[in-house]
């Protein structure tokens, strides 16, 4: 087989082509880049800086939020487990305050010092102290009693159960202290409950 012989010709021909193609494209460009001026692009970039801005502004506008709604829900978390801290002493103190009521019952009952066994006497020195180990102990913890025989009446601190006649007593004086009342801080725990004058 032989080859045909290359058409220097045609050669020449497709060569021309090519490269008036190639000038036409590289004229189309260089036209449309002499049409986009300086200021034409430094106003294309500005927009561009513009859009950017606009989209960090709404990027940082989202953070702030998020980050403010995180702020308000840690603060919310922190004061529940405050209350809720405060809500389990207030209510582990209030009874231990019936074991106190109970101790302060069997020491208002405790015969005249001459009239108790001997052998009785080691068991009332041991309610004794124990009193005095439970008003310390409260008395560390931030606990008080509420003041009530000889005051007026306080609805904020005492709870009135009773009134009765007292000549020597203006009314609404508390006269008689049913149960003592307590303050944790400056918080009521357990109002007092009072017999009052008329």
């Amino acid at each position: 087989m032989m080859k045909k012989a290359e058409d220097p010709l045609q050669d020449r021909e497709g060569t021309i082509q090519e490269h008036t193609e190639g000038q036409a494209g590289t004229a189309a460009a260089d036209q449309s880049a002499a049409v986009e001026t300086p200021e034409s692009r430094i106003a294309g970039l500005e927009r561009e800086v513009q859009a950017e801005k606009e989209q960090n502004g709404k990027f940082r506008d989202e953070l702030l939020r998020r980050a403010a709604e995180f702020e308000n829900f840690r603060k919310q978390k922190e004061r529940e487990a405050v209350m809720a801290s405060q809500r389990a002493t207030d209510n582990v103190l209030r009874d231990l305050l019936t074991l106190v009521d109970d101790v302060e019952r069997v020491l208002a009952n405790v015969p005249e010092p001459e009239e108790i066994p001997a052998a009785a006497k080691p068991y009332i020195d041991g309610v004794e102290l124990l009193k005095k180990n439970l008003d310390r102990w409260l008395e560390s913890k931030g606990v008080k009693p509420i003041e009530a025989i000889g005051m007026k009446l306080d609805v904020d601190f005492h709870e009135a159960i009773s009134q009765i006649e007292h000549p020597d007593a203006e009314p609404e004086t508390i006269v008689e202290q049913y149960q003592t009342g307590y303050l944790l801080g400056d918080r009521v725990l357990r109002h007092a409950k009072v017999i009052v004058a008329r």
